[in-house]
């Protein structure tokens, strides 16, 4: 092969990369656009909810009691200050002895 033939070869394969780098740059470019990172975080977001969820339901159907004691745990704990206060409430009616009896007077 003389030296023209590889300069052509040369030069073709120059342009074929600069072709190729001028195509991975638009690519990059788009997916760098703010809607594009958008759209992509909210896919990702999105799947991984999901995922979650599907998760949390296998794990449901494999032990139902422990999901159930775990969400009434929760749910107490959520509840705890209303909760507190209809105990203290009782605690109070139940302890005190002296009736108040002017609603079932006779009189």
């Amino acid at each position: 092969m003389n030296l023209e033939a590889r300069y052509r070869q040369a030069c073709q394969r120059a342009n074929a990369a600069r072709g190729r780098l001028s195509i991975t740059a638009e690519e990059a470019k788009a997916r760098v656009a703010p809607a594009r990172l958008k759209q992509d975080v909210k896919d990702r977001a999105s799947n991984a909810v999901l995922n979650g969820v599907a998760n949390a339901a296998a794990q449901a159907q494999q032990r139902p009691v422990a999901i159930a004691a775990a969400a009434t745990a929760f749910g107490l704990f959520l509840a705890r200050r209303p909760l507190a206060a209809l105990f203290q409430r009782l605690y109070v009616r139940f302890q005190d002895t002296q009736v108040d009896n002017s609603e079932t007077d006779d009189g």
